[in-house]
């Protein structure tokens, strides 16, 4: 094979792949944003294609993909968010799983602020504890029922602020604006299952009802080659290495 013929040949390979690669737009919940860029990374090497992602919370992907959003994908927070999609038309019926579940905790930035049995919500001894929105984030909403359980909720009512998503909590205790607030494990995970900084208690998930999230191929993805490599890619032994590593339970 002479040079010109080489040339050629490695031109029409990158041609083809470029024919046969694709862009998958995913909405992704607040929570899983750390562990779904590692999965994506590793997925655009393998596969070719591109992803396109965006973190929020989930009753705000769900009024957004209700009014036309092109997302082709979507990783809830919960399971109720996709069934309901799924049943509305919107989502490809037979594509909903479970790709993960959560575990809530609380968590403080301040070193010993936090103990591990969660009494210091008990001793009130702080002005703010911060939460994700209970009508559009599932942690926001496991949080108000940890509360409810513990029957402090009226007496912290006047303390609680919150954040749009489980993203802006953890930014409101990060900063100190609140001295403690509820977020996901993984948000907050070292090595060895313990805080990277500050102090945290993991919330019995006997106090609120089990944080099952499921992912669902939306109607716009329904045939789009990359939307559902994606899928079957967070069913895959890399997607669940990750998710393990970020204090996440299989779903599958």
């Amino acid at each position: 094979m002479n040079s010109i013929t080489r040339c050629l040949s490695v031109v029409l390979i990158v041609f083809s792949c470029q024919l046969h690669a694709d862009e998958v737009s995913v909405a992704v919940a607040a929570n899983f944003s750390v562990p779904m860029q590692k999965i994506a990374q590793e997925f655009e090497k393998e596969s070719g294609h591109h992803v396109a992602l965006s973190f929020g919370s989930t009753g705000n992907f769900y009024s957004q993909i209700k009014a036309g959003a092109p997302f082709e994908l979507l990783l809830a927070a919960d399971e109720k968010t996709p069934y309901r999609l799924e049943q509305e038309g919107l989502a490809v019926k037979g594509s909903r799983f479970t790709y993960a579940t959560g575990t809530l905790v609380l968590w403080s930035a301040l070193n010993g602020f936090v103990d591990n049995e969660g009494k210091v919500l008990q001793a009130g001894n702080f002005d703010h504890i911060a939460l994700a929105n209970p009508q559009l984030a599932p942690y926001g909403a496991a949080a108000i029922e940890t509360l409810k359980s513990l029957g402090l909720l009226t007496r912290l009512m006047p303390k609680i602020v919150q954040g749009e998503s489980i993203g802006q909590t953890y930014q409101f205790v990060a900063t100190g604006n609140a001295q403690l607030g509820f977020v996901a494990l993984s948000q907050v995970i070292g090595a060895h299952g313990q805080p990277k900084s500050g102090s945290m208690w993991t919330v019995p998930v006997t106090l609120h009802p089990p944080l099952r999230q499921d992912a669902v191929l939306l109607t716009k993805g329904s045939d789009q080659p990359a939307a559902q490599a994606l899928l079957a890619f967070l069913k895959g032994p890399y997607a669940l290495k990750v998710m393990q590593s970020f204090g996440y339970g299989s779903g599958h």
